[in-house]
């Protein structure tokens, strides 16, 4: 089990970031969280299989088309509980 977390700046708020992360989350059976926070940012927590988050962080350093990624800080954590399933707050 590897869980990553990640702080994502640029135009990331307000274009559909978070749900983008959701689909690929769910399509890669990859647990978390997507929020916003106050300073413009997106935290976002995944979950999962290596592979799996792997693959879901692809889709969270590139973002949908209306987005800008401009800055990406994961770092990977241990984490004593597991999520279930993926939420956007």
């Amino acid at each position: 089990m590897k869980t990553v977390k990640f702080f994502v700046g640029g135009r990331v708020q307000g274009v559909g970031f978070r749900y983008w992360v959701q689909t690929h989350a769910v399509t890669h059976d990859v647990d978390g969280y997507a929020k916003n926070l106050s300073d413009g940012r997106v935290e976002v927590l995944l979950q999962g299989e290596a592979y799996a988050v792997s693959q879901v962080s692809e889709a969270v350093r590139a973002g949908p088309v209306m987005s800008r990624v401009d800055h990406v800080e994961a770092t990977d954590i241990n984490v004593a509980s597991s999520y279930q399933g993926f939420v956007s707050c």
